[in-house]
């Protein structure tokens, strides 16, 4: 029997390509061959935070390969209005040329991030088997497929998904409500980019219907009445492989990763360190920026805080006046961070975060307590979960400025510590997730599950 061989395509963002990442070790562990498309600015991008050579081609056993994501060097990535645009209109016939041209290799079959949907067919009339990963929240994705009904109900508008009224939805019966203005592509300020987005989601939901499986980086029982109501969706998460177990396993990192950090947490007491992280794409303006700096101070604890380069839109320090050298004895400040090896540390106290799919997942198969401070998309549906369905966590309030107040983040901080019904139910929910991921567990079982799908060629 030939080895199967999958061909995985990511959206090219830091929150899509590592699930996949872990996902190829995965399947790797169960006997496959995987290549792995990047775009040529993120190939790029990776191989020089890794510190590899730009040819570098295999990693752990993953072959790299590049398409075009049509915009200049110069471009903005985080223009996902432009980005989506081109990855619908210049992208497809790159890709189309990379599965036809590569001789050398026979894939078998062709897994696709949903986002990327629109792939599928092409693989699909090459002969492939093919799949659909969704990196989000499955409920996430049981409302991108209740779009056709939200419109004919008038809920959304049909042209762009602005919402009719200001209204809750029940997308699935005993799933957490969500707020129409909290649709994932109503979460930006810009109308023409939502309108943009809205119909990249309307285009994604109609091809993935080419794809045979649809799995998702979740569990059986985090979203219960979700899987219950459509069991077509494969919960395969939280993502583990013995990969994980390594030293330092390549997840195809955007930014570097400080890993010092790691040695600075081993001197901290159990459960004293506020982890502080929002992501690959939040911005702060830097009034926020200076109260969440003087709010982590004021809570007097120990931080481990991820302010990226680009966090902020000041080309200069800025934190507080005087705050580096005050918090110098107990705080620290990186740029990026080896998030799953921190989450994992047991000197975290807390997760003060954005409410990516990945930080939400990552911090509850760690058992870690979070401070919600979502900032776009799925992020406010992923921060419902986390207050009012498993309890895990607080929410963070905004004050009548429109900010998060020093003093709200020093007061929720003491709260949330204190509250050891949260903490009882964080812990609670990293056994299920282990218990998911093991053998025997439901995720380990639907992974072989896939995997068998796939070989079946």
């Amino acid at each position: 029997m030939n080895t199967p061989h999958a061909l995985i395509l990511p959206f090219p963002a830091q929150g899509h390509i590592i699930p996949l990442m872990e996902l190829s070790y995965c399947l790797i562990e169960r006997g496959f061959h995987v290549t792995f498309i990047n775009t040529q600015f993120n190939h790029e991008r990776i191989f020089t935070e890794m510190l590899l050579p730009d040819q570098a081609k295999l990693i752990d056993g993953i072959h790299f390969m590049t398409i075009p994501d049509g915009l200049e060097q110069e471009e903005d990535r985080h223009n996902f209005g432009r980005l989506m645009t081109s990855l619908t209109t210049i992208t497809p016939s790159f890709l189309e040329k990379l599965m036809k041209n590569n001789v050398a290799v026979k894939f078998t079959c062709f897994i696709a991030d949903i986002n990327m949907a629109w792939a599928l067919s092409i693989a699909k009339n090459m002969g492939l088997r093919t799949a659909g990963f969704w990196p989000a929240a499955a409920g996430i994705l049981a409302a991108m497929f209740q779009i056709p009904k939200l419109i004919q109900d008038g809920v959304i508008d049909e042209e762009d998904g602005a919402p009719k009224k200001k209204d809750v939805i029940q997308v699935i019966p005993r799933l957490s409500p969500m707020d129409t203005i909290n649709l994932p592509w109503n979460c930006l300020s810009d109308a023409y980019t939502r309108k943009i987005i809205f119909n990249y989601f309307i285009t994604n939901k109609q091809a993935s219907s080419d794809a045979e499986m649809i799995i998702c980086n979740s569990f059986e029982e985090l979203e219960k009445p979700m899987f219950s109501e459509i069991p077509n969706i494969l919960p395969v998460g939280p993502l583990l492989s013995t990969f994980q177990s390594r030293e330092d396993p390549n997840l195809c990192q955007l930014w570097l990763e400080d890993k010092e950090c790691m040695a600075w947490l081993n001197k901290q007491s159990t459960c004293s360190v506020i982890y502080v992280a929002f992501g690959s794409i939040a911005i702060f303006n830097n009034r926020q920026f200076e109260e969440l700096a003087l709010g982590l101070e004021l809570t007097g604890q120990p931080f481990l805080w991820v302010v990226r380069p680009d966090l902020t839109n000041k080309s200069i320090n800025a934190y507080p006046s005087g705050f580096e050298e005050r918090v110098a004895n107990r705080g620290r400040m990186i740029g990026w961070s080896p998030q799953q090896k921190v989450l994992k540390h047991p000197a975290i106290a807390c997760f003060i975060s954005h409410c990516g799919w990945n930080s939400t997942i990552e911090g509850v198969k760690n058992g870690v307590p979070f401070l919600c401070w979502p900032y776009f998309a799925d992020q406010f549906f992923n921060q419902s979960y986390i207050t009012k369905v498993w309890k895990v966590g607080l929410s963070l309030s905004l004050d009548e400025n429109g900010l998060i107040s020093k003093e709200e983040v020093g007061s929720k901080v003491e709260e949330l510590l204190k509250d050891r019904d949260i903490l009882a139910k964080s812990q609670a929910l990293k056994k299920l997730a282990q218990k998911s991921a093991m053998e025997g567990g439901s995720s380990f079982d639907n992974l072989n599950k896939f995997a068998s799908f796939l070989s079946d060629i």
